[in-house]
């Protein structure tokens, strides 16, 4: 029969019996603890074919021949590493730079709104792209730029030569950034706007006190209130620095500027599903995810040690 124990001088009633007593919160989290095992621990067991010769589903992932790091050392001598590796870290960047920070000013400028009818109307509008499929949203990226679309139109007051702009590789970056700033920062807002609704009031009636406006209260209030808050988002994209996602470049890109716009993730694309050199494109994912990985240990690291806030 278990015993409790006693720890730190309070007694802990055995595992099982806490098991018990808290069921109903074990059970509702069993269906997310299923899905990880099948759909995020499982398929590691695939990695394997990343150091075999070329991954034959017929033979399975343990009779495809051991080559070790060979497909590693081919991607890293290969024509196409720094290439690709530079758009990605070039692209990554500028979202990080330029996108980051959208929602949270977006946030602080409909917090000093008080118009609630106009407040909603411009947060549904802002909501809108994010539910627009990927698909259709590049379609409209693409109608938007062409020849005739209307933002070359009015680039063209304004001298430009009228070619489609995602025919110009020096056009890529700004379009990619600008229509995903259009597209996630209404709905990456609300995240931040819960953080502001948590801020105690008499901190911004304290401020009004001591004669601070509305510009020193958001920097001496608003911003470390929501500090916390953007750290820990930030330590989440440094993860994701170098998975730029292939669903939209894919459907942006073209074959004129493959040298500007191809990036790790679609280069994966291509040699694993359409050239199908399953091992060598694991390989390549592999170290795509290895080095999310390290960046996201750095980013928490370095946050926990400036401003003790971390996401571990």
């Amino acid at each position: 029969m278990a015993k409790a124990k006693t720890k730190g001088g309070v007694t802990t009633a055995p595992l099982n019996k806490r098991i018990w007593k808290n069921r109903e919160l074990y059970i509702l989290v069993l269906p997310v603890v299923i899905y990880f095992i099948l759909f995020h621990y499982k398929p590691m067991f695939g990695l394997a074919i990343a150091f075999e010769s070329n991954f034959n589903p017929r033979r399975g992932v343990m009779a495809s021949g051991f080559v070790g790091f060979q497909h590693f050392i081919t991607f890293f001598t290969g024509p196409f590493f720094l290439s690709r590796m530079w758009n990605t870290l070039r692209i990554s960047l500028s979202m990080l730079v330029f996108g980051f920070p959208s929602p949270i000013i977006f946030a602080l400028l409909l917090n000093e709104l008080r118009g609630k009818i106009f407040t909603r109307t411009v947060q549904t509008v802002t909501y809108m792209p994010h539910f627009i499929s990927m698909v259709v949203l590049c379609s409209m990226v693409r109608e938007f730029t062409n020849s005739g679309g209307f933002i070359n139109q009015i680039a063209m007051v304004f001298g430009y030569d009228g070619l489609s702009m995602l025919n110009k590789g020096n056009l890529f970056l700004p379009i990619y950034v600008l229509s995903g700033i259009w597209q996630s920062i209404g709905w990456d807002s609300i995240v931040y706007l819960a953080a502001l609704t948590g801020i105690d009031m008499q901190l911004y009636e304290a401020a009004k006190i001591d004669g601070a406006g509305r510009w020193k209260q958001t920097l001496h209030v608003t911003l470390p209130g929501i500090l916390p808050t953007i750290i820990t988002m930030f330590i989440m994209r440094c993860g994701q620095i170098m998975s730029v996602g292939y669903e939209k470049i894919i459907l942006l890109y073209n074959e004129s500027i493959y040298e500007q716009s191809d990036v790790i993730s679609t280069y994966v694309y291509r040699i694993g599903l359409v050239q199908r050199q399953y091992s060598y494109s694991t390989a390549v994912g592999l170290f795509n995810s290895v080095i999310n990985f390290i960046l996201v240990i750095l980013a928490n690291a370095i946050s926990r040690r400036l401003t003790q806030t971390s996401l571990w």
